[in-house]
């Protein structure tokens, strides 16, 4: 709908904005000025932005430090090093202690491409899943990005936000409004729904627009609320579909695909289920982000043969 635009700029712009209505924010970065694209921030406020170098353990402290003084304190900082590196930190002194912070996952899923696996993260929605307390969202478009971040910084608790590092496409119109929890339907189809959470959403929409001139009506499905999530909604999105493809740029073990199944499995759902993002025992491959997902077969073209393949079967 429109040029695309980088979920961090949109991050910063929905900060600055924040300020200058009066709430108390402030972020903290472990020498991720660059990655944070904090520049505007730091400029238009000298000294609300603290800095603690490469330190992630000590990023998410301070954070929790600053959050229990009253402020609305985010973190700002590359997925892979935030979720790895300071994993206990984020477990104890955010999820267990409930505190009001904010974690920005940036450069999520394989944003970093050929810097390789160390700088991967496709692991972060299973870890965070794992911890309790904390909301989860994953935005596929700046629109929605900005509204997810409006909700996170009026809302009292933990936040993690999935934050890809590519610019991405406008994918709604004004009339779009984010709730917690919600599942959204891009497309109507009975023959298979196609389910996708973040950037992966412009592959399902791509995909559902190829399988339409090949006959096949596909569903489209996103889910930028990982936690809350709408069960019921989603249940009642996937019935009466014969199948269900879910992709992620992230491990098919423990992310989107893992909370489709279980709530498949818990609701007896009668459909068939494929699981597309980075399979299971392997690592993202080292590449732009087009060959990665071609390579590990989730990309646009990947999904549609999944998807008719998937009905050929089930006659």
């Amino acid at each position: 709908m429109s040029n695309a635009e980088h979920l961090a700029t949109v991050m910063v712009q929905a900060f600055i904005d924040a300020v200058e209505q009066g709430i108390d924010l402030v972020p903290v970065v472990a020498d991720s000025t660059s990655t944070a694209k904090i520049s505007p921030f730091m400029q238009k406020f000298p000294g609300r932005v603290v800095n603690v170098g490469i330190a992630e353990q000590s990023m998410v402290g301070t954070a929790a430090g600053l959050a229990l003084g009253g402020k609305v304190a985010v973190t700002c900082n590359a997925a892979p090093f935030l979720i790895s590196r300071a994993n206990e930190q984020i477990k104890v002194d955010i999820c267990y202690n409930n505190t009001n912070v904010k974690l920005f996952g940036l450069n999520a899923g394989g944003s970093y491409g050929p810097l390789a696996s160390t700088h991967h993260s496709i692991d972060d929605l299973a870890v965070m899943r794992g911890f309790g307390r904390i909301q989860i969202f994953a935005p596929s478009s700046p629109r929605e990005c900005r509204q997810i971040i409006e909700y996170a910084l009026g809302y009292v608790g933990p936040v993690y936000i999935r934050m890809d590092g590519k610019a991405l496409p406008e994918l709604y119109d004004e009339s779009y409004r984010f709730t917690p929890g919600a599942v959204v339907t891009l497309r109507e189809g009975r023959d298979i729904a196609l389910v996708a959470t973040g950037s992966t959403v412009h592959e399902i929409v791509d995909a559902a627009t190829r399988l339409a001139d090949a006959g096949v009506q596909a569903k489209v499905i996103s889910v930028p609320s990982i936690r809350p999530c709408d069960t019921d909604a989603l249940r009642a999105a996937l019935s009466g579909c014969h199948a269900v493809i879910t992709v992620e740029e992230h491990n098919i073990n423990g992310g989107l695909g893992s909370l489709v199944a279980e709530v498949m499995a818990e609701s007896a759902l009668p459909a068939t289920l494929k699981r597309l993002g980075i399979p299971d025992g392997e690592y993202a491959a080292a590449s732009d982000r087009a060959y990665l997902r071609q390579r590990h077969g989730f990309d646009a073209a990947s999904i549609a043969a999944q998807a008719e393949a998937m009905l050929h079967k089930a006659g």
